[in-house]
């Protein structure tokens, strides 16, 4: 028996991915697929490699359980059943395979979709029950038609050239794709709820997060036409369950079709089941011989070199380099993403371009510094799928073009960075210091000097410079119980305009922002929530 690392495989792998894994006999390979949890607890004492798919929760406490554990991986795209944090604190890569399940997840979309619109599985049931009703199962075909897709990432791109091919018109939803890109995809980019009333069909392809968890809520639902198909093979949480069975009963939906659900398994007695025109799997979509095929091959592929060759290229939560680099830029990476956090609330609309200059006293690591930038731009919609390897190819698959450089010497901190993002209709430029002490500093917002610490809640607004505003701003938000902590303010030369930073006590909610852009001075009013 080789004397190399040991993995532990935790749920069934695929043949080809075990064949990889056992190559050459350089790894220790032990199938815990039938084992139980405390068995597998103890079989990764030791271990140094640990695989999992959906069936293995790796939480803290198996995690722990590993107590020489350095990679963690993921047959398959979602870390839901991974602590992800757990790992990181114990200084585990964890990695998954995204790529593999793709065309599987795509292709199931489209066969709800052509499942819901013709009325497949119940026009299936009446014919097994003796029936022959060729009236009651009238659908509606896709060619000609409009479908709406929610997240045009790898998934949502595959639906968006299979819908084609069947002759539909798509329009997208995706706060990330630039009108450049939807052109060269044939597509018509639009906001959400704009979208919603003129589609026939939709389909959602997004990570739940904060941000999408719930995103088709009621009136979303509402707003759809009655005709209307909608399909979720996403994540659970997407779709307001008790709203769309309600929509669906009331005939103000004709069809849906779900893959997944807020609770997996879905409860033997659960209402969903008892919906009308509605179509349920259980979530199917990354289950089909290719798929597993291919997710094993590529989780095998990462551990294996992760294991033996020390490559982490593919970890969700590792920067690849050196410790004592990683030591040296850990102040400017904060930064960077600090950065992109407030800038992604600055800027509206689909982001084209973004520009990273650096100075300081690490020379290395600019690409690095870029993509924490870009997981500050896009974290909170994107989630798990976002990290420091991740986040430069996403940007090229999303058509958002990246450039860094290197300022001058930089004099009196040890770090500066500048980041400039441009949308087809704004330009905003921030900038941000790492102080000789180490402290972050968000120094200017497009020119006006504000000097504001990067933490906690911050408002950020833009009005005319006229008397009264900041007294209206500051009585607006003590009606609502929000406490001022700090504030900056300075002038835009330029324009006249005056530009303020305000630190809070508590993150003020939706209809607070909405109650602030209200007033006629203000052109915009942000909030934006950073780490402590």
């Amino acid at each position: 028996m080789s004397d190399g690392p040991r993995v532990v495989v935790a749920d069934a792998l695929a043949p080809e991915g075990m064949a990889i894994l056992e190559a050459e006999g350089k790894l220790r390979v032990e199938d815990y697929s039938e084992r139980t949890r405390d068995e597998l607890k103890q079989g990764l004492a030791g271990a140094s490699g640990l695989i999992v798919r959906s069936g293995t929760q790796a939480d803290a406490e198996l995690i722990g359980a590993g107590d020489s554990l350095k990679v963690v991986g993921r047959a398959g795209v979602g870390l839901d059943n991974i602590d992800v944090d757990a790992a990181t604190r114990r200084g585990i890569a964890v990695m998954n395979a995204p790529a593999g399940n793709t065309v599987s997840t795509a292709e199931l979309a489209f066969a709800l979709l052509l499942s819901a619109a013709r009325q497949i599985p119940a026009a299936d049931r009446s014919l097994r029950a003796g029936g022959w009703d060729r009236k009651s199962f009238r659908g509606a075909q896709l060619s000609g038609k409009t479908l709406g897709v929610i997240g045009a990432g790898r998934i949502g791109t595959a639906v968006i050239q299979r819908a084609r091919a069947f002759g539909m018109k798509v329009v997208v939803a995706d706060p990330y794709m630039t009108a450049e890109r939807a052109i060269d995809m044939y597509v018509e980019l639009m906001e959400l709820d704009d979208m919603l009333p003129l589609v026939d069909f939709l389909t959602c392809h997004v990570p739940l997060t904060t941000e999408t968890k719930g995103l088709l809520d009621a009136d979303r639902i509402g707003s759809l036409r009655p005709h209307a198909v909608l399909v979720n093979a996403a994540r659970g949480g997407i779709v307001d369950e008790e709203a769309l069975a309600s929509a669906l009963r009331d005939g103000r939906l004709a069809a849906a079709a779900l893959d997944v659900y807020d609770t997996e398994p879905l409860p033997g007695d659960h209402p969903l089941r008892d919906v009308p025109n509605l179509v349920l799997t259980p979530h199917l979509g990354a289950a089909t011989h290719d798929a597993q095929r291919e997710v094993a091959i590529e989780i095998a592929s990462a551990v294996r070199a992760a294991l033996l060759d020390g490559d982490f290229r593919s970890a969700v939560n590792m920067p690849p380099f050196a410790p004592g680099d990683r030591e040296r830029l850990r102040p400017v990476l904060d930064l960077a993403e600090r950065l992109g956090s407030v800038l992604g609330e600055v800027i509206q609309g689909g982001i084209a371009e973004v520009s990273v200059r650096y100075g300081g006293e690490v020379q290395r690591g600019l690409r690095l510094i870029s993509s924490a930038v870009l997981i500050g731009l896009w974290k909170v919609r994107l989630a798990g799928s976002l990290n420091l390897i991740s986040a430069l190819p996403m940007a090229r698959e999303r058509g958002v073009s990246v450039s860094r450089s290197r300022m001058g010497e930089v004099t009196g901190y040890r770090g500066m960075l500048e980041v400039t993002a441009r949308s087809a209709d704004e330009v905003h430029v921030l900038t941000g210091s790492v102080e000789a002490d180490g402290q972050l500093r968000l120094l200017r917002i497009d020119g006006c000097h504000v000097a504001v610490e990067p933490r906690g809640y911050l408002l950020i607004f833009r009005n005319r410079d006229e008397p009264g505003v900041v007294g209206e701003v500051g009585t607006r938000l003590g009606a609502a119980g929000v406490n001022i902590a700090e504030f900056h303010q300075a002038r835009d030369a330029e324009t006249g305009d005056s530009l303020a930073v305000l630190s809070l006590d508590e993150r003020p909610e939706k209809d607070v922002l909405a109650d602030l852009r209200s007033i006629p001075a203000i052109h915009y009013a942000r909030g934006v929530r950073l780490d402590s």
